[in-house]
C-alpha cells in the first residue's frame, strides 16, 4: 500500500493513503505531539472532510487495536488447520488486578494452557513476552489457545 507523507512546515507531518473504497485516510502528527485522524477528498488530499483529534492515549489505543487485529489475522490464518486452537486479543483494563504487575503473576499459561504470543503497547509489538514484562492499562494482549482456555484467560485478566 502506498503511504504519502507530506511535511506541513511549522505544523507537523501528514501521512495518508487511499482506501479500497476510494477514501483518503490519514494521520496528522503535530509538532506539539498532538495527533489527528483525518479523512480527505479522494481527488484532493488538502481538502479535509473530517478531522478527529486524538489524545495520546486514544492514538495509542487505536494503534494497538489496528496493529493487534493484523497480528490476530495472521495467527488465525496460521492456525486454521489446527483444530480446537483459536487466537484472541484482550485489553488490560485500568481496573485489572494485573495492571502494573509482571505478566507471570497472572499465571495464564499454568492456569489455562493459553500462550500469550504478543503484547501491543503504544503501537509497538512485544513478541513472545517473558513473564517479567509488566502489564500496563491499555495493553492489547494476543493469546492462542482453546476457546475454553481463552475464556478463562479473559476472566483472569479482568477479575484475578
Amino acid at each position: 500500500m502506498n503511504v504519502d507523507e507530506t511535511d506541513l512546515p511549522g505544523f507537523g507531518v501528514r501521512k495518508d493513503f487511499m482506501t479500497q473504497s476510494g477514501r483518503r485516510l490519514g494521520v496528522v502528527t503535530h509538532r506539539d505531539g498532538e495527533t489527528e485522524l483525518i479523512i480527505s477528498a479522494w481527488d484532493d488530499p488538502d481538502t479535509c472532510q473530517a478531522s478527529i483529534p486524538l489524545s495520546r492515549e486514544e492514538a495509542t489505543t487505536l494503534g494497538n487495536l489496528l496493529g493487534g487485529r493484523a497480528i490476530v489475522m495472521q495467527l488465525t490464518e496460521e492456525h486454521r488447520d489446527v483444530p480446537g486452537i483459536s487466537t484472541r486479543q484482550f485489553v488490560v483494563a485500568p481496573e485489572s488486578p494485573y495492571r502494573d504487575q509482571p505478566m507471570g503473576k497472572a499465571q495464564i499459561r499454568t492456569r489455562t494452557s493459553v500462550s500469550i504470543v504478543a503484547i501491543m503497547r503504544e503501537g509497538e509489538v512485544l513478541a513472545s513476552p517473558s513473564p517479567d514484562v509488566v502489564l500496563r492499562g491499555g495493553d492489547l494482549i494476543v493469546a492462542v489457545g482453546t476457546q475454553e482456555g481463552l475464556d478463562q484467560a479473559a476472566h483472569i485478566l479482568r477479575n484475578g
